[in-house]
């Protein structure tokens, strides 16, 4: 995409994000004048175009502030991020909803929030915020059911909400692409208030209905747990994550190599 902006693009959204100061390292206003003397310097727009459109940058420049901030409170100096990402292959459904739930239970496993609805920041909280706003808190419940009425309770749900949704509806009735297909928002919701059960107390008891989604998934209540355990464990040891050697084995002859470190656990050999 960085590719088709003309010169004086690049300029202008890198002094947008990274604008100008003066003598006294103040913040300058990006003038015409500005960006007509950077466009003079053909390597420097080179370098910025290519920084605009890095992963590797952009993660340089979200996490820097961050280290700064905590060194800050902290009274301490160095680096405080051990990189700048660890890039991790999910590869099946199951272990796509067991990342997605983590990172919505954040917020409750460090003790900041009681219960996920209640957690700031955090997908899960705009989706029931986006339900309540339509007034359709009961076709959410009606959704957690695998069954036509459920499938019909769905629909619409998650339209007109920018995050991706969690359900794939486009054989039913949307254009958009979600996570899951059959999996509705009010399965996942189930799923994650089980989930977070399990951070703050370490037991919960399953419900007919959420049996059911696990069975639908292929899976049960005891492998999920185990593989949410993994993830709160903090070391991730491993590029791939999985529920099945299957589907591990299926990846690792396209790789062609013999085995593949998981982090669900199961290696595939």
């Amino acid at each position: 995409m960085a590719q088709g902006w003309s010169d004086e693009d690049v300029v202008r959204r890198w002094g947008r994000l990274f604008p100008p100061r003066d003598k006294a390292r103040q913040v300058a206003p990006v003038s015409d004048e500005w960006v007509q003397a950077r466009l003079k310097d053909a390597r420097w727009v080179a370098t910025a175009r290519q920084r605009l459109h890095s992963l590797s940058w952009f993660m340089k420049c979200l996490k820097e502030p961050l280290s700064r901030l905590a060194n800050r409170e902290e009274q301490t100096r160095g680096a405080f991020f051990e990189g700048r990402f660890k890039s991790v292959a999910i590869l099946d459904e199951e272990s796509l909803l067991a990342t997605c739930a983590y990172i919505d239970l954040n917020p409750v496993a460090a003790g900041i929030a009681e219960v996920p609805e209640a957690s700031a920041h955090t997908s899960i909280k705009q989706q029931g915020e986006h339900v309540k706003e339509q007034g359709r808190a009961e076709d959410l419940n009606a959704a957690q059911a695998g069954s036509v009425a459920g499938s019909t309770a769905a629909a619409g749900l998650e339209e007109g909400l920018w995050l991706c949704p969690v359900e794939d509806r486009r054989r039913l009735d949307s254009s958009r692409e979600g996570m899951i297909e059959g999996f509705s928002l009010g399965n996942y919701l189930l799923v994650v208030e089980y989930t977070g059960r399990l951070f703050r107390e370490g037991n919960a008891i399953m419900s007919g209905e959420l049996a059911g989604v696990f069975e639908r998934l292929g899976s049960n209540a005891e492998n999920w747990h185990a593989r949410l355990l993994k993830l709160a464990a903090g070391r991730l040891l491993g590029r791939f994550f999985a529920a099945s050697r299957a589907r591990l084995r299926e990846v690792a002859e396209r790789l062609g190599v013999h085995h593949l470190a998981n982090l669900g656990g199961c290696a595939a050999r």
